[in-house]
């Protein structure tokens, strides 16, 4: 999931870096490590031997959320040897044709993030056509299989709504406003909609622009004044929560905070109190698992979860009581 507002893209610029950065692996020459920033492209590569893995993401470059994704696949890719080369862009258009252009590279493997699957479902199949296995990850957990993937790492977002609908129902909450900054998202739908189906109380869909945070804030403070029986804001990011907290001192409202996605800051606000809780779904260990199974795949012929069933990532909620023991974590940038 995206959890900041997406820069201004250049996509033209972002297919002339993958191009560069796949010749520079085929040529032996050094890549980026795993602390080095691209110019501007979002691409990076690791591991100098072996395999070449591309991961196409939805997320937006320098969104921490994605930096924790992007992390555990070069962990992965160090372990097994991968040269990784990383690459995301927000326009779902942008990103299928990040998808294309690994697979006219002849990489070995492609992880990719399904936000709007329709947009991918030709770059797949050009994929599939090419022999390439692709597997994915963060977003599309409904659509993974009828998109023609091999493996799936990932939250099931509508259990994670579900779940959240019952931590809301045990603080006795009455009437949740749950934000979507990215219409359309399908994962930030089945989160809400995931919330409605359990929660005992009214939930409420609020759409705002989430590339414009000010708006966000004063979108989320003019709802609350307009309705003081708003007692719980769950938001669908880290950035979107702190927002929130603004927003809600902004509005005088009494309304409390619970947010999908961790970052350092998050824990924070949890253990101050700011926000009530978190819903980790450890995207890490998305990035690892993914790039490690397509190495499993070709040197062993594994698949995780045999091909019919997701492996899940979360839920995992970070709360009060247990936010110390994930502060050194989420410090490292691992959670």
């Amino acid at each position: 999931m995206n959890t900041r507002p997406p820069s201004r893209r250049l996509p033209r610029r972002r297919l002339v870096a993958l191009a560069a950065a796949v010749g520079l692996l085929a040529t032996g020459c050094s890549a980026l490590g795993s602390d080095d920033e691209s110019s501007g492209s979002g691409a990076s590569t690791s591991g100098s031997k072996g395999m070449k893995v591309t991961l196409v993401t939805h997320g937006d470059e320098g969104d921490a959320f994605w930096d924790r994704v992007r992390k555990g696949a070069e962990a992965a890719a160090a372990k097994d040897g991968i040269e990784l080369t990383y690459v995301s862009d927000p326009d779902p258009a942008g990103q299928a044709e990040l998808v294309r252009e690994a697979v006219r590279a002849g990489v070995d493997g492609i992880a990719l993030t399904l936000a709007k699957p329709a947009a991918m479902k030709g770059p797949v199949n050009e994929a599939r056509a090419a022999d390439i296995p692709v597997v994915g990850l963060n977003s599309g957990i409904d659509a993974w299989k009828s998109s023609g993937l091999l493996e799936y790492f990932g939250q099931d977002e509508s259990v994670a709504g579900r779940a959240v609908g019952d931590k809301l129902n045990e603080l006795k909450t009455r009437h949740a406003l749950c934000v979507v900054h990215e219409r359309g998202n399908v994962a930030l739908e089945a989160r809400c909609a995931g919330v409605k189906k359990t929660f005992g109380g009214t939930t409420e869909n609020l759409y705002v622009d989430g590339t414009d945070m000010r708006a966000v804030a004063g979108i989320i403070a003019a709802r609350l004044r307009q309705d003081p029986s708003i007692d719980e804001v769950v938001t669908n990011g880290a950035a979107y929560a702190l927002t929130a907290v603004d927003a809600v001192a902004e509005a005088d409202s009494e309304a409390d905070i619970a947010t999908f996605d961790l970052n350092q800051e998050i824990v924070d606000a949890v253990r101050s109190g700011n926000v009530q809780f978190a819903v980790d779904q450890q995207p890490y260990l998305q990035g690892y698992l993914a790039v490690d199974a397509l190495w499993l795949y070709r040197t062993n012929g594994n698949i995780s979860g045999g091909g019919v069933a997701p492996v899940l990532t979360g839920p995992a909620f970070v709360t009060k009581s247990n936010s110390a023991s994930v502060a050194g974590f989420a410090a490292a940038g691992t959670r």
